[in-house]
């Protein structure tokens, strides 16, 4: 059984639910992964999935870190890589959030650039004018849904 499962933080991960599945089933001997932390999120799920698995009597290969638990040796190393793997993106997170914050501080305007909003005022006249929505959305290059937004928004000019 092979799983191949590229994503970035998906909350639900369907490959690794049906591979733990297969081995609660008895369906496969080892678990090969490239990187301990595409594993497991946290420090206290890579180890809950790592004790399942050794009580299971599945073997858990990463290949990146040279790392086989099915040794003592491997064991303890994959505790301290899995923290250590935490405490990096804890380090990311933070310094993610204090970027955002003091480029909010000074004066950055985040997300998405506004586009049709700086429209507004052409879209409203266009369909007092009695132009149709996907018209004006033709003519100014904006999506229709911009625009229906737009003509939604009440006490606006």
């Amino acid at each position: 059984m092979q799983v191949r499962e590229v994503r970035s933080g998906a909350v639900k991960r369907q490959a690794r639910e049906q591979m733990l599945d297969a081995a609660r089933r008895r369906e496969i001997d080892v678990v090969l992964v490239w990187r301990l932390d595409r594993w497991g999120r946290s420090v206290t799920d890579l180890l809950a999935t790592l004790q399942e698995l050794e009580h299971l009597g599945v073997g858990f290969i990463s290949l990146t870190e040279a790392l086989d638990v099915t040794t003592p040796a491997g064991r303890a190393m994959a505790g301290l890589l899995a923290i250590f793997a935490e405490f990096e993106r804890e380090i990311l997170r933070e310094r993610t959030r204090a970027g955002l914050a003091q480029a909010r501080q000074n004066g950055k305007r985040l997300g998405r650039p506004m586009t049709a909003g700086l429209q507004a005022a052409e879209i409203r006249k266009l369909h007092r004018d009695g132009v149709a929505k996907a018209e004006i959305a033709r003519r100014l290059q904006v999506g229709r849904t911009s625009v229906r937004r737009i003509l939604g928004e009440k006490g606006r000019s």
